[in-house]
């Protein structure tokens, strides 16, 4: 694929919606619609920014044996959908002082301390070039309501038994559900 051009299409509060025209191998033409973070993308290099967007945070218990999961109802899909805590790193917020906030903002826990990083990835690579950066790490303390009043979030600590069986019939962003997956079955 060879990058043409890029054109600004809609400006929201929070996303922009662009189509990209790329020339295929074959020589024709694709116009690929995506949204960004980045409200002011005027080339390709604007699509390989740097630094992630938002933190992403998997959470153990003291014990390590439940993992922090919130159920949260997620308006874009209309339903209740199990997720890792996770929020949008504010402008000259470290991702670790964003990590503690979100944490504790959704959940009222405190970040104990941070057991490994993980490098940037990206949300939904399929339509949008908004990255993340995972924090592994453990959290105490009592849960809360989230400080949002517009988010419903519900927090709670899961056994591996308990995931297993939420995986069954509950649904899951494709990140915690691949996560899960895997931790639940170790």
């Amino acid at each position: 694929m060879k990058f043409k051009n890029i054109n600004k299409l809609n400006e929201g509060a929070y996303i922009t919606r662009y189509d990209i025209t790329y020339e295929t191998k074959a020589g024709g033409e694709k116009v690929y619609e995506m949204i960004s973070r980045d409200k002011n993308i005027k080339d390709q290099g604007g699509l390989l920014k740097e630094g992630a967007d938002a933190v992403v945070l998997i959470i153990h218990d003291e014990s390590g044996e439940k993992i922090l999961l919130n159920r949260e109802y997620r308006m874009a899909a209309g339903r209740w959908v199990y997720n890792f805590p996770a929020g949008l790193i504010e402008p000259g917020e470290s991702p670790q002082e964003s990590a503690e906030r979100e944490l504790w903002e959704e959940t009222g826990l405190k970040l104990l301390h941070i057991d490994d990083w993980m490098f940037e990835s990206y949300s939904a690579v399929g339509f949008s070039n908004e990255k993340n950066v995972c924090v592994v790490g453990t959290a105490a303390g009592t849960f809360a309501e989230s400080t949002d009043p517009t988010e419903e979030i519900k927090a709670g600590w899961y056994t591996k038994e308990a995931v297993g069986s939420l995986l069954k019939d509950q649904h899951f962003a494709a990140r915690t559900q691949a996560y899960c997956y895997l931790w639940s079955r170790q």
